[in-house]
């Protein structure tokens, strides 16, 4: 596995450095929105924890679009090879997606 990790390792990290300039509003929204979970009264925390769920899925949403547009390059073989380095990749680099994004791999695995 690390052969592929680092076959595909400068082209994912380009593509994440990309997804980081490109959502960096995003990100700022997700800090903000663990913020006001924290700091919400206990009425009130179901609401902002609603609130940061939405969006982390649009964090997440963002990256499997990310991978999935350059997976229809490839062929199938090396399309699972890339996805699970793209994913070991962004779970490492933007954890605070990574239970979004492993849920979405598990589906993937049942299917």
């Amino acid at each position: 596995m690390i052969f592929f990790k680092r076959r595909f390792g400068d082209l994912i990290e380009r593509q994440l450095d990309l997804f980081e300039q490109d959502y960096a509003e995003l990100f700022e929204r997700v800090a903000d929105a663990e913020a006001d979970y924290r700091s919400a009264a206990r009425g009130e925390a179901e609401e902002r924890f609603g609130d940061l769920q939405e969006l982390l899925t649009e964090g997440t949403d963002g990256l499997i679009e990310l991978r999935d547009t350059y997976v229809q390059t490839l062929d199938e073989e090396t399309a699972e090879e890339y996805v699970a380095a793209f994913d070991f990749a962004a779970l490492r680099r933007f954890p605070q997606f990574a239970v979004e994004l492993q849920d979405e791999d598990d589906e993937d695995e049942e299917d």
